[in-house]
C-alpha cells in the first residue's frame, strides 16, 4: 500500500483499528474484581507488547520509509501511546490503578507481604510509556502519601520511644525504602524517596531528638553508646545542618564536663588526678569520634576546641600537667615499656598543645626535671630526653635550650668529679664521699642563694673540690646551693639499730649537731646551722613529727615547731628498711604567694620577647597602626603564650622611650620604625 500510495489510508487504520482494539481490552481490566486487577492489567499489557511486536515488524517498510518522509509516529512508539491514552488513562481505570499501587505499598510498610514480581512489571510498564506517565501518574503522589505516612509515624514514634529505638525504627524505615526502590521502583526514586523519609522522620525532629532527656545525645554520650552514636551521625549527616546540630550539642557537653573537671576544687587537691581526669576524658572522647563519629574532622576540631577552651580556664594547668610528668618520670613509669612511656608521654604533648601559656609550663617543668636530676631519681633519661624531643618539634630549639643545657651539666658534672678523685686519691681516702653537680647560672632555675654552716668534716672536702674546680676553670665562680642537696648518713640508734638515712643537706646539717650533743633548742640548732627559719622547721617537722621517719624526738610533742621546742636523739627509732628515706614537708604544688612569684617571674620574662617580635615586626613593615602591630605580634608568640594587648601597648611605649619606634605626627595610632 507504501508502495502504491497508500501510506496515509494504511497508517490511519492502523491508529483506529488499534484503538477499537484497546477499549475493548480497557473493558475487560476495568471490570477485574479486587487482587485480579493488577494481574488483567499486567497480562494484558504482555499481550499488547507481542501484538505489537508482529504489527511494527509486519509494517517495517512503512516504519522505515514513510512514516520518517511524513513525520508521522512509528509503529512501536505509536502503539505505547495508544495503550496510555486509551488504558493507563482511561476514567476508571487510571484513579484505580493509582490507588491500588498505593495501598500495596502500605500493606507492605505495615508488615505484608505483598507481589513484588506484579509491582515490577506494572512501575515498568509505567516507565516504559515515558518518565512522565511514571511520574505525573505514580512517583509524584506515591512521594506526597508517603510524607504523609512518614509525617504521622514520627509523631508517634517521638512519643514513645526514646531515642536509641527512635533512631532503629528510622535506620530500618530508611532501608525499607532504599529496598524498596530497588526492587520494583525506578533507580531515581531512590534519592526522592529517602529525602522523605529524612525530612520527616530526622529533619523535623532533630532538636527534639538530641535534647531528650535520659536518652538524648548527651545521655548516649555519658554512657559511651557507640553504636546509637553511630546510627546517629549516619542519619543526620543526611539532612542539612545535621551533623552541625550533632556537633554543636557534644561540645557544649564536653566544655560543661571539662569546665567542672577543671574548676570544681576538689578535684583539684592532687594534681596527677587531675591531669589523669583530663587524659580520661580525652580517652573517652577520642574513643567516640573514632568508634562513632567516623574520625570526622570537623568533630575532631570541635573535640580539640573544646578541650583548649576549658584546660586553660584554670591557671594552674601548665603547673599540673608539669607535676604530672614529674610523678610519672619520677615513679610513674618504673618497669613499665618504652612503647608505653611514649605513649604516656605523647599524652602529656597533646595536653601541652591545648595550653595558651606554653611559657608558664616551661617555668614549672624546668623547675621540677632540676628537682629529678639533682636528686637522682628520674626513672630514665631516655624518657627525659625523648619529652625534651617532643617539646622542641613542637615549640622550637629555643624552648628546650636550657633544659637540654641542665643534661650538659650532669654529664660534665660527672667527668669533673672523675677528674676530682683521680687527682686526690691519697686526700680523700678518709673523707665523706662528696658528689658535686655544678650548674649553669643561665641553665637551671634561679634559686635564692642560701648558705649555711656545713659541718667541719664536709666543709674540708668541699674547700677541697673548690680549689680543684677553680683551678682547672680559670674566671669561674662557684656558690655552693646548699638547699638543693642531699646527703646519706649512717646512724646507730641506742637498741644497737643501724640505718643509712637518706636526707637533705640541711637535714644532715641539723643530725650531726647531735654526734656532740644530747639535747639541742631550735634556738641553738637555728644558730649552729644558720638554715633560714622557714626552711628549718620544714626540715626539723620532717625528722621529729613523721610516723616511720621520726629519728629525732621533740619536746613538748606536737606537729608544730615553735622557738622554745628542745630536741633529743628518738633512741628507740625503728624501721623494716635499712635504708631510710626521709623528705622535707613540702607542699606538692606551689603556695599561693609562690604562684604570685612564679607569675611575676613568666610576665618580666615575656616583656622582652614582645618587645624583640615588635621590633621584628616593625623593622619589616616600616609603618604600622597599633591594631595591626597587635595582631601581628600575637600571631608570632601565640605558640609559647597569648600576650595581653595591654603589656603590648606598654612594651610600644618603652621602645617609643628607647627611641626604637616613634609615633606619627598626625594619626597618633600609627607607629614608625627608626632604624
Amino acid at each position: 500500500m507504501v508502495l502504491h500510495k497508500f501510506g496515509d489510508r494504511l497508517y490511519s487504520g492502523l491508529v483506529s483499528t488499534m484503538t477499537l482494539h484497546l477499549k475493548e481490552i480497557s473493558k475487560s481490566i476495568e471490570t477485574a474484581q479486587g487482587g485480579l486487577f493488577l494481574e488483567e492489567l499486567n497480562n494484558k499489557w504482555a499481550d499488547h507488547n507481542k501484538a505489537l511486536q508482529m504489527i511494527r515488524d509486519i509494517l517495517m517498510y512503512m516504519d522505515r520509509t514513510f512514516i520518517p518522509s511524513t513525520h508521522k509516529i512509528p509503529v512501536h512508539e505509536l502503539g505505547l501511546n495508544l495503550w496510555r491514552d486509551n488504558i493507563i488513562h482511561s476514567g476508571k481505570i487510571q484513579p484505580r490503578l493509582l490507588n491500588t499501587l498505593l495501598e500495596l505499598v502500605q500493606r507492605e510498610r505495615t508488615g505484608e507481604v505483598i507481589n513484588r514480581g506484579l509491582m515490577r512489571n506494572i512501575v515498568k510498564m509505567l516507565m516504559d510509556l515515558g518518565s512522565s506517565v511514571y511520574q505525573e501518574d505514580f512517583e509524584k503522589p506515591f512521594l506526597e502519601v508517603s510524607a504523609n505516612f512518614y509525617s504521622v509515624e514520627s509523631q508517634h514514634f517521638i512519643e514513645c520511644c526514646d531515642c536509641g529505638d527512635y533512631l532503629k525504627k528510622a535506620e530500618r524505615r530508611l532501608n525499607e525504602e532504599m529496598e524498596r526502590v530497588s526492587h520494583y521502583l525506578d533507580a531515581r526514586s531512590e534519592a526522592k524517596i529517602t529525602n522523605v523519609v529524612e525530612t520527616e522522620m530526622i529533619a523535623n525532629h532533630m532538636q527534639r531528638l538530641v535534647h531528650m532527656e535520659n536518652s538524648g545525645l548527651v545521655s548516649m554520650l555519658v554512657d559511651d553508646k557507640y553504636e546509637d552514636l553511630g546510627r546517629m551521625y549516619n542519619l543526620f549527616r543526611r539532612v542539612p545542618d545535621g551533623l552541625s546540630t550533632v556537633r554543636d550539642v557534644m561540645t557544649s557537653h564536653i566544655r560543661e564536663t571539662g569546665k567542672q573537671l577543671v574548676t570544681d576544687p576538689e578535684k583539684l587537691r592532687d594534681p596527677v588526678d587531675f591531669v589523669q581526669r583530663l587524659l580520661d576524658e580525652k580517652d573517652k572522647d577520642d574513643k567516640i569520634i573514632s568508634l562513632a563519629f567516623n574520625n570526622d574532622k570537623t568533630f575532631q576540631n570541635a573535640l580539640n576546641s573544646s578541650f583548649e577552651y576549658f584546660i586553660n580556664l584554670n591557671p594552674r594547668s601548665p603547673e599540673f600537667i608539669s607535676l604530672f610528668v614529674d610523678d610519672k618520670l619520677r615513679k610513674g613509669l618504673k618497669g613499665v615499656s618504652e612503647e608505653d612511656v611514649e605513649l604516656v608521654l605523647d599524652k602529656v604533648m597533646m595536653l601541652f598543645r591545648y595550653l595558651q601559656e606554653k611559657d608558664v609550663f616551661e617555668k614549672y617543668y624546668k623547675q621540677h626535671l632540676a628537682k629529678r636530676l639533682l636528686s637522682g631519681k628520674t626513672v630514665s633519661d631516655d624518657a627525659e630526653r625523648s619529652l625534651i624531643v617532643k617539646l622542641k618539634t613542637e615549640c622550637g630549639y629555643q624552648f628546650t635550650s636550657k633544659l637540654e643545657g641542665m643534661f650538659t651539666d650532669m654529664k660534665t658534672s660527672q667527668d669533673t668529679m672523675q677528674g676530682f678523685y683521680a687527682s686526690h686519691t691519697a686526700e680523700l681516702a678518709d673523707t665523706p664521699a662528696l658528689a658535686v653537680q655544678v650548674l649553669t647560672t643561665g641553665s637551671w632555675p634561679t634559686q635564692p642563694s642560701n648558705t649555711c654552716n656545713l659541718p667541719a668534716e664536709i666543709m674540708g672536702v668541699c674547700e677541697k673540690f673548690r680549689m680543684y674546680y677553680l683551678g682547672t676553670h680559670t674566671g669561674r665562680r662557684l656558690t655552693w646551693q646548699t638547699n638543693m642537696g642531699t646527703a646519706d648518713l649512717k646512724a646507730t640508734f641506742g637498741n644497737g639499730q643501724k640505718h643509712e638515712l637518706n636526707v637533705s643537706t640541711y637535714q644532715m646539717c641539723i643530725l650531726m649537731l647531735f654526734n656532740n650533743a644530747d639535747r639541742l633548742l631550735y634556738k641553738e640548732i637555728e644558730q649552729a646551722t644558720d638554715i633560714p627559719s622557714s626552711d628549718l622547721k620544714r626540715c626539723l617537722q620532717s625528722l621529729a613529727c613523721v610516723k616511720g621517719k621520726n629519728v629525732l624526738r621533740k619536746e613538748p610533742m606536737s606537729k608544730d615547731i615553735v622557738e622554745d621546742d628542745a630536741f633529743f636523739v628518738n633512741e628507740k627509732f625503728t624501721s623494716k628498711f635499712y635504708k631510710v628515706k626521709i623528705g622535707t614537708v613540702v607542699a606538692q604544688k606551689e603556695s599561693e604567694p609562690e604562684k604570685q612569684e612564679t607569675r611575676q617571674r613568666v610576665e618580666e620574662d615575656r616583656k622582652p620577647q614582645i618587645e624583640a617580635a615588635i621590633v621584628r615586626i616593625m623593622k619589616s613593615r616600616r609603618v604600622l597602626d597599633h591594631n595591626n602591630i597587635v595582631a601581628e605580634v600575637t600571631k608570632q608568640l601565640q605558640s609559647r603564650f597569648l600576650p595581653n594587648p595591654v603589656v603590648i601597648k606598654k612594651r610600644i611605649e618603652s621602645l617609643i622611650e628607647r627611641e626604637f619606634l616613634e609615633r606619627d605626627k598626625v594619626d597618633r595610632k600609627l607607629y614608625r620604625y627608626l632604624a
